[in-house]
């Protein structure tokens, strides 16, 4: 059989289109891909008639800037399970991602840029080759990752003893606590970064080759997709933007805090899934990932506004959350394939 490296790899990909011909179909497609918006828009509702500081500019605000560092992490975990894979190494990174920029702030600012891109990058870059060259398993590659990250930044840090601060006045700490048009930069940079992996995910070749990666690797390789330089492009993105949001949050901060990224993975593949992105690869959109990191931090905000209920709540109405999208993620799932 001969393969055609270059040629446009033929099926369908990206968030599939309510093509089904009946109109319960359509429905259920519908609910899979915009049921997290949904939500978002009913809660935050009830959230504004129920407590009066929920929808002040500066509540709003601040949720905004604090989801902008998880959404730039839950962008490329969004790449990463349409692909049909997993990373754990995310919340590691990103909090060697900002100790480095703390550090490198005091050389100026695109050290503060660049040292945690390449560091975090090679990260991202090892795991790609491992998973996509040698075929290991994302779970335990990535593993490993998050132990190396975390253990690359102890040391660097002397324990977590250690707080590199960012050089003041710098124009690297305007990137985290600067304002545009009254809205903070690091969400203006975090809707720019979503626009960009749109278009790299619907509208690029690449994006065609993650999303045939995720619906069914052999088929993919047979029709000429370069499934193990797509996975490899894949991880070294998770990481790059990973490390990106860990300088950005240092950046907000004005310290490299190393106590931060525990857990971190967990919300943003709770996110992506929230958002309509199947754990089983092949189908989820960017946009869907940014309504679940915003959803994920209005329910903590609900919580914290209630006053009563332990922050540890906001860990369990998360995972119970999660728990009710899966479930009618696969109902939804199996209602479309039924005949």
């Amino acid at each position: 059989m001969t393969v055609v490296k270059d040629e446009p790899v033929a099926v369908a990909y990206g968030p599939e289109e309510p093509a089904g011909s009946g109109r319960g179909e359509r429905l259920s497609a519908l609910a899979q891909q915009h049921g997290a918006l949904v939500a978002l828009i009913a809660i935050a509702a009830v959230a504004s008639l129920s407590f009066d500081s929920f929808a002040t500019t500066g509540n709003i605000e601040n949720m905004a800037v604090s989801s902008a560092f998880l959404a730039i992490v839950a962008l490329g975990m969004t790449f990463v399970i349409i692909t049909g894979g997993i990373d754990l190494s995310v919340g590691s990174v990103f909090v060697l991602g900002g100790v480095l920029a703390a550090w490198g702030s005091r050389h100026g600012t695109l050290v503060a840029l660049l040292l945690p891109l390449a560091v975090c990058g090679l990260f991202g870059l090892v795991n790609g080759l491992l998973i996509a060259r040698l075929r290991l398993a994302p779970f335990i590659v990535t593993l490993a990752a998050m132990l190396g990250a975390r253990g690359v930044m102890l040391s660097i840090t002397d324990e977590g003893a250690d707080t590199y601060l960012v050089a003041e006045g710098s124009f690297f700490a305007d990137l985290g606590q600067g304002k545009l048009l009254g809205i903070g930069v690091p969400v203006w940079i975090t809707a720019a970064l979503f626009v960009a992996g749109g278009v790299l995910l619907r509208r690029t070749r690449f994006g065609q080759h993650v999303y045939a990666v995720g619906g069914n690797e052999d088929a993919a390789a047979l029709m000429g997709a370069p499934v193990a330089r797509t996975k490899t492009l894949v991880y070294t993105l998770n990481g790059l933007l990973a490390g990106f949001a860990g300088a950005l949050n240092a950046a907000w901060l004005d310290s490299g805090v190393t106590i931060l990224g525990y857990g971190m993975e967990l919300e943003a593949i709770a996110a992506v899934v929230i958002g309509g992105t199947l754990l089983s690869g092949g189908m989820g959109f960017v946009g869907g990932s940014l309504v679940g990191v915003l959803l994920l931090k209005v329910i903590q905000n609900v919580i914290n506004q209630i006053g009563s209920l332990d922050s540890a709540y906001q860990q369990v109405v998360s995972g119970g959350f999660l728990v009710v999208v899966v479930i009618a993620q696969t109902w939804l799932a199996r209602r479309r394939r039924a005949p």
